[in-house]
């Protein structure tokens, strides 16, 4: 059974790092594009940031350019996105995707998701 668990997420001050993590389970990363994607209040879920499976350069929304990296650890099946110089409008719920020959780093090209973590960046 493919299962995508998200983790790290919290409430943060702005300027500030987290790390949100992406376990999968039931899946492989050799065969797996993934992304993450996230919802502000009121808001359409958005594209962050996409990895491919076979290694492309990846790909990030221009409001997190430089200040986010996505990075995944095929062995340990994990997915990784490094938020630094965080935002308040960063604060959203963050969720990773997976599916097989996406081609845009779009929700609506994924079809298997976690159950999302908050990510709060208040002063």
């Amino acid at each position: 059974q493919v299962q995508l668990v998200e983790s790290g997420g919290g409430l943060v001050r702005p300027g500030s790092s987290l790390r949100l993590s992406c376990a999968l389970y039931g899946m492989t990363l050799d065969f797996y594009d993934i992304g993450w994607f996230r919802q502000g209040p009121g808001a359409e879920r958005e594209g962050v940031s996409c990895i491919s499976r076979s290694r492309g350069m990846p790909a990030y929304a221009d409001s997190v350019k430089s200040r986010f990296t996505i990075s995944k650890d095929n062995a340990r099946k994990v997915v990784y996105l490094q938020m630094n110089s965080l935002k308040p409008e960063d604060t959203a719920v963050y969720y990773c995707a997976a599916d097989a020959g996406v081609r845009a780093c779009n929700p609506n090209e994924y079809s298997y998701w976690g159950q999302g973590t908050q990510v709060t960046v208040s002063s």
